[in-house]
């Protein structure tokens, strides 16, 4: 199906573009924009009073299959990928079993082509079972076509062996996405504060982040590894990444929507929708990862999307399984938290979700330049709505923003240019 979306508000970061204009799809590809563009025979997508951008790229998200599919399947994560406007999304490794083989590569590949309404790029694991003892087939699994490595949900703590696997991903051109938490220091639930001394839970020290950070940095800036740092959350990781940058260190990172809208006044509620590793830090922390969104030190905004079943989540901040659904809620909370707030402009938020997470992946994502896949994302910032978790898509119902009344709903999503998602309705 060949589009004229006219008269939206086009945000392209890639071009430094915000303006009313039209743009036309033809054949899958943006094949012309311009202010007085006629129709051509085309589908009219009135966007009047809508912001049009590039797909949303996520470089961070759990979709649970293979082996965890009680939580979300590899459909499903895709579907709430496309009503949350992203076109892109980075699958980690650490499901049943783990990503650390062709084997599961080919799996994920396979299943992915059933449910075709975004793209999803595959995390292979750094190590074998994520144990941390011996590398994965990174080999066979760059072979197959893998994005990056990870060993999210935990850390490779043995430097000599983290190194080894920056300098084969290096060789390779993978980047390594990185969790950064010092597994020696990490023995709390909640970041240490009034409420978690008040509720008796025990407390996780964001010295556990910031060392790892500062290790894995060293790490790279020696192996010349492309690192990317995930969910960063305290000031003082922030400040040893933009330290790093500034010295020509090789590294971005990313913030979750979490970190930078909510803080650790939340945890009072002992819900553990609120309960996500790293926790949810103070508002000073809060207030470092919107300064480092506004300076370019965090790259990216990733959402760490991980569905849980209920019976994991109401059970109390303790004992709960970290994490909480965020392809549908992205958006909303940004636009409501940073662009409402005249926090981040607007095309500065789409760089931060689309155009840049893009170029860190290296797959020509984040662009509404003529030529590029018709990858497409349209937005209502102006309509206010509540977001109610039993619309998902995701079969995640654990999320702290259900009831929040925000901006930022998405409207459209269009992946190599036919229409995927309109109007709350998947169309495949």
């Amino acid at each position: 199906m060949n589009y004229l979306i006219r008269n939206g508000r086009i945000l392209d970061p890639s071009a430094d573009l915000d303006a009313v204009l039209n743009l036309r799809v033809t054949d899958g590809v943006i094949s012309e924009i311009g202010k007085d563009l006629e129709p051509k025979g085309e589908e009219i997508l009135d966007a009047e009073g809508l912001w049009v951008a590039p797909g949303l790229v996520d470089l961070h998200v759990h979709f649970r299959d293979p082996g965890l599919t009680y939580k979300e399947t590899i459909g499903t994560g895709m579907r709430a990928a496309a009503a949350g406007g992203f076109t892109c999304v980075c699958a980690m490794p650490n499901t049943k079993p783990v990503v650390d083989s062709r084997k599961v590569v080919q799996y994920i590949k396979n299943e992915a082509a059933k449910t075709p309404v975004t793209d999803l790029q595959i995390i292979g694991a750094i190590t074998q079972g994520q144990e941390g003892k011996e590398l994965s087939d990174i080999q066979g699994m760059a072979e197959e076509g893998i994005c990056a490595l990870s060993e999210d949900g935990k850390s490779v703590m043995n430097a000599d062996l983290m190194l080894k696997a920056m300098r084969i991903a290096k060789d390779l051109d993978l980047p390594i996405f990185d969790h950064c938490e010092d597994a020696n220091l990490a023995h709390g639930c909640v970041t240490p504060c009034a409420a978690q001394e008040a509720l008796g839970l025990p407390a996780l020290d964001p010295i556990a982040e910031e060392v790892l950070t500062a290790r894995d940095i060293q790490l790279a800036g020696l192996s010349g590894c492309q690192l990317h740092i995930c969910h960063v959350s305290t000031a003082n990781s922030a400040e040893i990444i933009r330290v790093a940058k500034a010295h020509g260190v090789p590294v971005t990172a990313e913030v979750g929507p979490h970190h930078f809208a909510l803080d650790d006044s939340n945890i009072w509620k002992n819900d553990a929708n609120y309960k996500m590793n790293p926790p949810l830090r103070s508002k000073e922390d809060v207030e470092a990862m919107i300064e480092g969104l506004q300076d370019g030190t965090l790259d990216a905004i990733a959402t760490d999307h991980a569905p849980h079943h209920e019976s994991e989540k109401n059970i109390g901040l303790e004992k709960s399984a970290n994490g909480i659904v965020g392809l549908e809620t992205s958006v909303p909370v940004s636009v409501t938290t940073l662009v409402k707030s005249g926090k981040l402009s607007p095309l500065q938020l789409i760089d931060r979700m689309s155009t840049t997470p893009g170029r860190i992946l290296g797959k020509g994502k984040g662009t509404l330049q003529v030529g590029a896949p018709a990858d497409i994302v349209l937005i209502d910032a102006e309509t206010p709505y509540t977001i109610d978790k039993e619309k998902f898509e995701t079969m995640g119902r654990n999320t702290p923003f259900d009831g929040w009344n925000v901006y930022g709903r998405v409207c459209t999503t269009i992946y190599q240019g036919r229409i995927v998602y309109q109007e709350g309705n998947i169309i495949l």
